[in-house]
């Protein structure tokens, strides 16, 4: 059941007018005077009072580094995985199946995948790489510098990994 609002009076103006003096921020002078955020806003605006909003952009800032670190965490790690799932397009892989009426299990290796797990791979390959340059966009204008730079680690790391035939 919600409370019914108290009606704001002198006396509320005057402690929000001294706690703002303090230097009390508006969500703890609304908290010690069990008023809502925005009601201390209201009523600070009335009184011509502003917030110290410095403590506030700074951490907002720091917090918005942090979220653009674990971005390029991410990115860095779909990457990864495109490099890693756009190699198995070319490794041996180990096909099977199993059912019929004496429900059998019968497995094969083969010298690559089958073309609808190569296209099935490549499909993963490519969505983790978007995902990355969603994250972590390039910094130029169009893109190429990145996106070229983005090939040549790809093929540095194909060739590394499989020798250049």
């Amino acid at each position: 059941m919600a409370r019914k609002p108290r009606p704001v009076g002198e006396e509320d103006e005057q402690q929000v007018r001294d706690l703002h003096t303090q230097g009390l921020g508006r969500n703890e002078i609304a908290r010690r005077l069990d008023r809502s955020g925005r009601t201390i806003s209201i009523i600070a605006a009335r009184l011509g009072l502003e917030f110290d909003c410095t403590r506030t952009e700074g951490a907002t800032r720091h917090r918005m580094a942090q979220l653009a670190e674990k971005r390029t965490i991410l990115a860095e790690a779909l990457t990864d995985d495109a490099l890693r799932l756009s190699a198995q397009v070319w490794e041996p892989a180990t096909v099977f199946n199993f059912g019929g009426k004496d429900n059998t299990f019968e497995k094969r290796e083969l010298p690559e995948p089958p073309a609808a797990d190569k296209r099935a791979l490549m499909a993963a390959a490519t969505s983790a790489a978007a995902q990355s340059l969603r994250l972590v966009p390039p910094f130029d204008e169009d893109g190429t510098e990145q996106v070229g730079s983005l090939l040549t680690s790809l093929y540095d790391k194909l060739r590394d990994r499989h020798g250049d035939g």
